[in-house]
């Protein structure tokens, strides 16, 4: 149960609030990483810049005869190319001569904290590429020797405060702009896929309502490009064609089993009935209790088999297990079953293996299974038909074959026919019963480690495959 705190919330507002927020916890990332970019950018600009600029000073200290000229012409002429250059005015150029000494400066009057620390930032400026100074400004250097010939006439040395390094305003506003159409375009895709997303499962939402409410004709039949989805749909669709299978077997269930049930009681009430006020006497009394004893004994045998399959289904029954020749088993079964049908004209054909098969099985239960299968084979040929029964052995099991050549069972109808109180259209108005035989007969098929299957079907008959495994058989033949 979900406290107010802990509602659900739809598919497409909880993907697109949080990839919303992972987008914007990415932008924030590449937002910082391209300003700290194009601040490098601008100081790698500024640098190179200053750098020509030293070297235009450097042409312009040292004249044609090797003599380092500094005064008013130079500083003029700097100013010029300061300008044209586009070199900010906080530019600090300083001369030294050959010896290390000062010989001009540029601005001429230095702030006084700048003036004390000059001499030592001159004398790192020659290890260091920035300089901080005491009020925490950081100085980037550019350094240049004044060069004639092979000889070093002294140097060129700039500063600039980092603070003069001005990021582009145009720059910035791109980022922002294309940050935020980014972020736009990327919530607009999630917001428009996840809708897209949502639409078939909301679509299975509600059609799960409608099985709730007891109406299983839904319709989920969108066509759907991804994989997972259109297996849930799909998944989805084939469970509800399969409730909707299992409420028309119910119903039909209820009907069927009420008038089976009802109708011995019927009859026993009416014949009882009969004798009781003296209707009938003497042996039509005694023929009248013969029916009221086959009837008891037939509905005695419907309540039974729906205990037993009740019991079976919650692994109440045991099956007791033991070395059993297969071939000797079947044959036996066989030869019982066709004493008791000899009478109605059934012929049975055996296909058994001389060749001795052992395996570990309960024989009450292998023949409670064969039973069923031959009387359900008997049911379905009518007068003289024909029976196969065959014994044979695969490379991983044991296989027993049950061939009728009856009318087969309908195509639409072999999916359903090991469901509990599933009866085809060809017994139901034919063959009173339950419906449960085949169901209860795979259940003990599975328990026993094997299976049955049918195996085919058609208008020439059908042929159904009982299974079991064959452990011990395989031991007898390794020893």
């Amino acid at each position: 149960m979900f406290t107010k705190n802990s509602e659900p919330v739809s598919l497409l507002r909880y993907w697109t609030v949080r990839y919303l927020i992972t987008l914007c916890c990415g932008l924030i990332i590449i937002g910082v990483v391209s300003a700290y970019w194009i601040k490098y950018a601008a100081t790698e600009k500024q640098l190179e810049v200053t750098r020509l600029f030293a070297e235009e000073v450097a042409d312009r200290v040292v004249d044609d005869n090797g003599h380092v000229l500094v005064g008013d012409t130079l500083r003029q002429v700097l100013d010029n190319r300061r300008k044209f250059m586009g070199v900010d005015r906080n530019l600090l150029l300083f001369v030294q001569n050959q010896h290390g000494e000062l010989i001009y400066s540029r601005p001429g009057q230095l702030p006084p904290l700048l003036q004390q620390d000059l001499p030592q930032l001159l004398r790192n400026a020659e290890q260091a590429d920035k300089l901080k100074q005491r009020n925490g400004d950081v100085l980037y250097v550019v350094k240049k020797d004044l060069e004639y010939g092979d000889k070093v006439l002294g140097k060129v040395i700039l500063l600039f405060p980092e603070t003069d390094i001005k990021v582009g305003k145009e720059e910035l506003q791109y980022l922002v702009i294309m940050l935020g159409s980014l972020g736009v375009l990327g919530w607009a895709v999630i917001y428009y896929h996840s809708r897209k997303l949502s639409e078939p499962i909301q679509d299975v939402v509600t059609a799960a309502r409608q099985i709730v409410e007891g109406n299983y004709d839904v319709a989920v039949n969108k066509q759907i490009k991804e994989r997972e989805i259109h297996e849930l749909v799909y998944t989805f669709k084939e469970m509800a064609d399969r409730l909707r299978q299992l409420e028309s077997i119910r119903t039909e269930l209820l009907a069927g089993v009420t008038h089976e049930l009802k109708t011995p009681v019927t009859s026993i009430s009416a014949l009882v009935q009969a004798i009781n006020d003296e209707v009938v006497s003497g042996e039509e009394a005694r023929e009248f209790l013969e029916i009221c004893l086959k009837e008891t004994k037939r509905l005695q045998k419907m309540v039974e088999d729906l205990l037993d399959f009740n019991s079976f289904a919650v692994g109440a029954i045991a099956v007791a297990s033991e070395e059993q020749n297969l071939n000797k088993l079947v044959r036996e079964i066989a030869s019982q079953w066709k004493i008791v049908q000899d009478s109605d004209g059934a012929t049975l054909y055996t296909n058994i293996p001389e060749k001795q098969t052992t395996i570990l099985v309960d024989p009450g239960r292998v023949q409670q299974i064969l039973i069923n299968l031959l009387n359900n084979a008997r049911q379905a040929i009518g007068e003289g038909g024909k029976i196969e029964l065959e014994l044979y052995e695969t490379a991983s099991d044991l296989r027993i074959d049950v061939k009728d050549n009856g009318q087969g069972i309908p195509e639409e109808e072999q999916s359903l026919i090991f469901e509990r109180f599933f009866r085809g259209s060809n017994k139901k108005d034919k063959v009173r019963g339950l419906g449960l035989g085949l169901s209860y007969s795979r259940m003990i098929a599975k328990t026993l480690g094997g299976d049955l299957i049918l195996k085919e079907s058609s208008t020439a008959g059908s042929t159904f495959t009982f299974i079991l495994p064959k452990s011990i058989a395989e031991q007898k033949a390794c020893s």
